[in-house]
């Protein structure tokens, strides 16, 4: 299996996610430019795209859907509620309903040789969703933009292969930051993003002798940046009451305007 992040941030995500037949995008939240680019960098090309995985409607997420799907045709999927919201939004122009494809939340479907299950976040969305991918014996999944977490989602992403897991803000940064009020409120809230301290007490809870790589992303441009959220997500697994250590597995940080190195496992 492979995951690759094209771009990651609160400007703009779209992650690579598939396997040697099985070719799919969680998010479209940059251009079309962008997309076919950073699909050449890692040796794929749109044309082979079986899908979007959608994660939810806001516009760092869904930015370059209208584009990419009426160029190549591409089915996306998403949950009802996300889906209507995609269809209300007018900047992405008019997209087929025939290009739109229907989930259920914790309802395994198949595209290709691999198995998608929709797994339910809190987060201010019509009804978003994060992402476990599975082929044969090897898992990932991809889980950003949750304000918080409980042991449904603990249990239901245990014994992962890889994590792509949202590390957007730190703490400090946010609280004495430029950002209004309402908008600190919302970010640090059940329906908001992970700080970089929530971000490792999550990735502590799925640790297990098997594990291969984290990646972190979604990080804010305005409240974070990527030494602070790599060193923080390390300290918390130092310091936690398990067997593991920060250094026995890679920790990758996603690019915000660049392509990520890929992890293949």
């Amino acid at each position: 299996m492979i995951l690759c992040s094209i771009a990651s941030g609160s400007s703009g995500n779209c992650i690579f996610a598939g396997s040697d037949t099985t070719s799919l995008l969680i998010d479209s939240g940059i251009s079309g430019k962008r997309i076919d680019q950073g699909l050449k960098e890692i040796g794929r090309a749109p044309q082979e795209l079986d899908g979007v995985l959608v994660t939810h409607e806001h516009s760092d997420h869904i930015s370059g859907l209208g584009v990419i799907s009426r160029k190549y045709g591409l089915p996306i999927y998403a949950t009802k509620g996300t889906l209507e919201a995609i269809a209300s939004c007018k900047s992405l122009g008019k997209i087929s309903s025939s290009l739109f494809h229907e989930i259920t939340p914790q309802q395994d479907f198949g595209i290709g040789d691999i198995t998608v299950t929709p797994i339910p976040v809190s987060h201010d969305a019509a009804q978003p969703t994060a992402y476990l991918l599975r082929r044969a014996q090897k898992s990932m999944a991809v889980i950003t933009d949750l304000g918080t977490y409980d042991d449904v989602l603990i249990r239901q992403l245990q014994r992962l292969d890889v994590l792509f897991l949202e590390a957007n803000h730190d703490i400090h940064m946010l609280q004495a930051g430029r950002y209004p009020y309402y908008l600190k409120q919302r970010i640090l809230g059940d329906r908001g993003h992970l700080s970089n301290e929530a971000s490792g007490r999550l990735l502590n809870e799925l640790l297990h002798d098997s594990f291969k790589a984290v990646m972190l992303g979604h990080l804010s441009k305005e409240n974070n940046y990527e030494r602070l959220a790599y060193e923080t997500v390390r300290l918390e697994i130092d310091m936690a009451d398990t067997p593991y250590h920060a250094s026995d597995f890679p920790i990758h940080i996603a690019k915000r305007d660049a392509v990520s190195p890929m992890i293949a496992f």
